[in-house]
C-alpha cells in the first residue's frame, strides 16, 4: 500500500511555513533549494520539530509513523551521526553476527564493525548508516542529502546501493534533496517544494523533460548532468 500524506502542514504562530502533500507509491523525491521546507517536512515526520513549532500531519498507510521502526533516517553527515567513542558494532541493537550480516549488505567488510568512526571514511560511514537503518526493518526510508560528503563516484555508488537494496527489502523511499541529478537515480516521482508548497509534481523522467514552472527549470539548469539528460 502507498504512503498517502493528505496534508502536513507546520506553522509558527500565525505564520505557514509548509503546507503540503504527497504519496510515495515505491519512491518520492521532495526537491528544493535552502530554506524551501524540505528538512522542516523530515522532522515532522519524525516528530523532531523544535517545540516553537506546531504541525498537523494526515496520512493514510497499513502503519503506524514508529520513529526508528517503522520509518527510519539516513541523516546528511555521517561523520557527526556515529559517537567517535563508541565502536561500529554497539550502535547495533542486534548481536555481533547479525550487524556483520547487515555490513555485508551494504558491500562492507564485516570486521569493520570493531573499528571506530575515525578509523574509516565518509563513505564507508554513510553505508554504515544505511546498514543500521536496514537492521530496524524499515517501512520507510528517510534520506537527508545522504551523498553531501561523497564525491561524485562515491554519491552514484551510494545512491545504486540504495536502489539495489530497496528491491531487495521493499521499504518505500523519501528522499530530501536540492539534488534532481541524485533523485532521478533512485526515485520514480518528484515533488519541486518551495516556499512551503510543492509547486509541481510527477512522474520524474516527465518532470525533468518538461518543468512547468520557472523554479523547477532553474533547479535543472543548474545541474550539468539534467541539461544533458534533457537533451
Amino acid at each position: 500500500m502507498k504512503f498517502i500524506c493528505k496534508k502536513l502542514k507546520i506553522t509558527n504562530n500565525n505564520n505557514t511555513l509548509v503546507d503540503i502533500g504527497f504519496e510515495i507509491n515505491k519512491s518520492f523525491a521532495l526537491v528544493g533549494q535552502s530554506g524551501s521546507g524540505k528538512s522542516l517536512s523530515l522532522k515532522a515526520l519524525l516528530g523532531m520539530l523544535p517545540a516553537n513549532l506546531k504541525y498537523e500531519l494526515d496520512f493514510s498507510w497499513n502503519y503506524p509513523l514508529e520513529k526508528g521502526k517503522t520509518i527510519v533516517l539516513v541523516p546528511q553527515n555521517p561523520f557527526t551521526s556515529l559517537s567517535p567513542l563508541t565502536k561500529i558494532k554497539d550502535n547495533f541493537f542486534t548481536k555481533d553476527e547479525q550487524a556483520k550480516e547487515f555490513l555485508k549488505m551494504v558491500g562492507l567488510d564485516p570486521n569493520l564493525i570493531y573499528r571506530f568512526p575515525s578509523e574509516l571514511s565518509g563513505g564507508q560511514l554513510q553505508r554504515i548508516i544505511i546498514a543500521i537503518a536496514l537492521s530496524h526493518k524499515p517501512k520507510i526510508l528517510l534520506l537527508d542529502e545522504p551523498t553531501t560528503a561523497l564525491d561524485s563516484d562515491s554519491k552514484k555508488e551510494l545512491l545504486a546501493l540504495i536502489k539495489s537494496l530497496q528491491e531487495s527489502y521493499q521499504f518505500k523511499i523519501l528522499f530530501v534533496t536540492h539534488d534532481i541529478s541524485s533523485s532521478r537515480i533512485i526515485c520514480d516521482t518528484i515533488g519541486i517544494i518551495h516556499k512551503g508548497k510543492i509547486i509541481e509534481k510527477g512522474d520524474i523522467g516527465e518532470v525533468l523533460k518538461n518543468p512547468t514552472k520557472n523554479y523547477t527549470k532553474k533547479l535543472i539548469e543548474s545541474s550539468f548532468e539534467n541539461r544533458k539528460f534533457r537533451e
